[in-house]
Parts: structure tokens; sequence; C-alpha cells
């Protein structure tokens, strides 16, 4: 390639060609996730790639995302469009217009790619796949349980090591301060004190004193960690442990309960997000969701997948017939001269391995 060519190709600050193998890897960690979602009754929707601005940035999942959304005018209509940079925005105002009549709880789920304007220090991509599903309209223990252990059984599924889900209340963040004395600049020191392993933790979140509003939130809190422990056990999820880091909100901008992040060992980043949030339905009217989104960029460097692929070479001229009854053995076909990659050639019949 020349350095004329070579220039050419460059691409923007943060895109990138997701190349073989990963892109196929990428393919199949998504349909597993998709497969756990779709066991449990949440069903596929596929929003646009752009709407309408004043569709997209308002009040809830949408009121965040103004700074690393792209923006330009729609030449049809001379309104202003978004490029989603984030599906749970999507969800929401699909759940209040066209799924409004449809029966509550309302279970959907996505997989589609998001554009940011700008990279973070913890993803340097502009581009990547969200995969997530919501389950909307219903606001109790048992909805947070279920979505944070389908959550849990996908990254299972993708034979990620040691997976964390780290479980946070956002929105008590002044709560605790208030109940501890504790100024702004000290927050580390509480922080220490009431994160961990989640069932200490919230023995000491529990003792801060927190007014009744934040002590409810706890309470339920509990309620779903120790829900989420015994679904570990029983599905027999060995990988899995659940801490508490009660007073983190970064990310959690838009959630008023239950919030978690996803890690898994040796991989940098989160691997995925969750929680509680509201969908805006009108004027001083809300419904409630709980939902998870898995970031597939950052879980690419934890999955690993054996190909385990019989790729035979075969002549240009053998009968498709020949070809149809090789692909049903679990064969795959390289036609023509080239054997690069071949396992297998078939050669007067014979299957002969290379």
């Amino acid at each position: 390639m020349s350095s004329q060519d070579k220039n050419t190709a460059l691409l923007p600050s943060g895109f990138e060609d997701l190349l073989m193998p990963h892109a196929e890897h990428e393919s199949k960690a998504i349909e597993r996730i998709m497969s756990v979602f779709s066991a449990f009754g949440y069903r596929r929707i596929k929003p646009p790639i752009a709407e309408y601005e004043e569709t997209m940035l308002v009040p809830g999942p949408g009121a965040f995302l103004a700074d690393v959304t792209f923006r330009m005018v729609d030449p049809q209509s001379g309104k202003m469009l978004c490029l989603r940079s984030d599906i749970t925005a999507q969800i929401a105002r699909i759940a209040r217009t066209r799924l409004s009549e449809e029966p509550r709880a309302l279970r959907v789920a996505y997989a589609n790619d998001v554009l940011r304007t700008r990279a973070s220090q913890q993803r340097t991509t502009r581009q990547f796949a969200q995969v997530g599903c919501e389950m909307i309209g219903q606001d109790d223990v048992q909805s947070d349980i279920e979505v944070a252990v389908i959550a849990l059984k996908a990254a299972s599924e993708l034979g990620l090591k040691q997976v964390t889900m780290d479980f946070a209340l956002p929105r008590i963040f002044d709560a605790a301060l208030e109940a501890s004395g504790v100024a702004v600049d000290q927050i580390d020191a509480l922080r220490a004190k009431v994160s961990g392993r989640a069932i200490e933790a919230l023995e000491a979140l529990k003792k801060l004193g927190l007014n009744d509003e934040a002590q409810a939130q706890v309470q339920r809190l509990e309620q779903v960690v120790r829900g989420v422990n015994e679904a570990v056990e029983q599905l027999g999820l060995d990988n899995v442990s659940l801490t508490l880091d009660p007073l983190e909100t970064k990310g959690f901008e838009y959630h008023n309960g239950v919030a978690f992040t996803l890690f898994s060992h040796g991989v940098r980043g989160e691997i995925g997000r969750g929680g509680r949030y509201d969908i805006h339905t009108g004027v001083d009217q809300k419904e409630s969701a709980m939902g998870v989104t898995f970031y597939m960029d950052t879980i690419r460097q934890g999955i690993e997948f054996e190909d385990g692929q019989k790729l035979i070479a075969v002549s240009s001229d053998i009968d498709w017939s020949e070809l149809s009854a090789l692909q049903k053995e679990g064969f795959v076909i390289l036609r023509g001269s080239s054997v690069a990659g071949a396992t297998h050639k078939y050669i007067d019949g014979e299957i002969k391995e290379i």
C-alpha cells in the first residue's frame, strides 16, 4: 500500500474497522446475550439511527446526552436531527408513544451501535454496540432482581472471568453526607466505610442514621442483594461477586433507585451498567423502568471463542449438490485453488485432513 493509499484509509479518531475474527466474535457474543434476554420474555426492537432532537434530548435518559450527541439539520424538514448516542433514551421514547398501550410490565431488548461526539478516558472509541434490555411499568423489588440476575446470567453465558456486580444508590449521596456529618472533600473516608462486599457494606450503611427516604432505598437494595445472591447460588454462578459502592454517582445521572455496574477480571473498564429510572410520559407524569446495558467494545477484551470450524478446500468445478452435502456435515466451503486457512481438502469424493 502506498503512503497515499494509507492516508486515504485513515479513519477519524475514535472510529475503527472491526476485522475478522473480532467482528464475528462480537456478533456471537451479542447473539448469546440476546438469547438470554429472549428466554425471559424480552422482545427485540430496533430504533432508528437518527431522530429529532426534540424527542431524543428530553427529561429522563435523554436529558444528559446533549454533550455527546452528533447533531445535524435534516435537509427534508429543516429540523435538528440527533444521531443516537444511547439507546435507552430511544426505548423511553418508544415506551411512552408507540408502545404506550402495550400491557405492563413491558419487556424489550435491543442490540445496535451508538455514536458519540467524543471519547473518554475509559472508552476511547466513539462508535460501539450497546446490547440491553428494559422492564418498563413495574416498580418493585422483584423487577430489580430479575434484571440484575438476567445481566449476570448473560455475562456468564459469555464465559467472562470473575464478574463483579457493584451496586449503588446514587440518590442517597446528599443524605449520607448529612447523616454522617462528613464534608464533601472527605467523602473518600465515608465511602471506604460503607463500601465492599454487599451484605457487610449494607450493615454499615444502615448504621449511618439516614433520613426515612434514603433508609427506604437502603432497605429495598438489601432485599435486591439478598434476592440476587440467592439466584446466583441457585444458578451455580460461582464466578460472580456482589459488592456495594452506595455513594457512586458517576454514570448514574438519571437513575433514581437501585443501580449497578458490571466488571470482569482482566477487562479494563465496565462491561455493563444498569439501574432504575423514570420515563417522563407527560407533565408531572412518570413511568418507572429497570434496565441493563452491555458495552460490546469493552466485552470484546474478555471473550474468547474457539472457531472450531472445519474449513474444506474444494475445486470450483465440484457439483453444488456435493457442496451442500459437505455443509450439512458441518464443513465451511472454500472454493477455488487456494487452500489457505483450510483444515481439510475434498478430492475425488474423499475428505482428507490437511
